[in-house]
């Protein structure tokens, strides 16, 4: 197994699914939450408000309710790193609002799941990506590319 990344597009009982609904109908996107998986596929990563902040954690990933894509395994180990690094910040519920209000800033010692996972991966800007763009940037990087597509001559 290579390094992945899951994207959630289940709901959880109770408030956490109010939460879950919220975020893809505010962002359009099938998604609420993201996961980086190692090569072991033992272990995930990601920041999460229910957990607390930034973990790792063992998740059985039921295929019916997360899409993955398939990442470089050239970035695992950094990742893995920054996981490491991070483990115990809080989650940014404040700073996750900034794609509700723009004014609101991004705290740069808490940290949302798809803004951990991007900064993970060594992305500019992290705190920009909710799991639906990130969903895109990284399924964006797995397509063959041809110098027409890329500069908008198909």
């Amino acid at each position: 197994m290579a390094l992945r990344a899951a994207f959630y597009k289940g709901t959880h009982a109770g408030v956490p699914g109010v939460y879950n609904r919220l975020v893809r109908w505010w962002t359009r996107s099938p998604y609420s939450h993201v996961e980086l998986i190692f090569h072991d596929g033992e272990e995930a990563a990601s920041s999460s408000f229910m957990d607390g902040g930034v973990r790792f954690k063992k998740i059985d990933f039921d295929l019916a309710l997360w899409d993955f894509v398939d990442l470089p395994g050239a970035l695992e180990a950094s990742a893995h790193q920054w996981f490491a690094n991070h483990v115990g910040q809080a989650y940014d519920l404040l700073g996750n609002l900034h794609f509700v209000v723009s004014a609101i800033g991004d705290d740069k010692r808490k940290w949302f799941c798809s803004e951990a996972v991007a900064a993970a991966l060594g992305m500019p800007d992290p705190a920009r990506f909710d799991p639906g763009t990130l969903h895109a940037a990284l399924s964006f990087l797995n397509q063959p590319a041809s110098a027409g597509s890329l500069l908008g001559k198909t």
